[in-house]
């Protein structure tokens, strides 16, 4: 007689797991944001030595300055929510 192989639903990971997911994923946001804050100083300095466009220096200004404002709200969001957390009566 064959095994039949049951679905298995995915384990849920223990609180613990999902912190660190969600700590390495900060980390990683965080990275990126400084990678394009990089890119932007990148392309300055290439647009001055006639390198760039400026079209191009402007996008990656925009994307820069859009991920930092990304990376405001969500910490703005986490410490709404630590803040709630802790007004919570037990």
């Amino acid at each position: 007689m064959e095994d039949i192989a049951s679905p298995t639903k995915p384990a849920s990971p223990t609180p613990a797991e999902a912190m660190k997911d969600f700590g390495s994923f900060l980390s990683e946001a965080l990275e990126g944001v400084a990678a394009q804050e990089q890119n932007v100083q990148s392309m300055n300095s290439k647009f001055m030595l006639g390198e760039v466009s400026a079209d191009q220096v402007m996008i990656a200004s925009e994307q820069a300055m859009l991920s930092l404002q990304l990376t405001t709200q969500v910490r703005n969001k986490v410490i709404e929510a630590y803040q709630e957390i802790m007004r919570t009566q037990i």
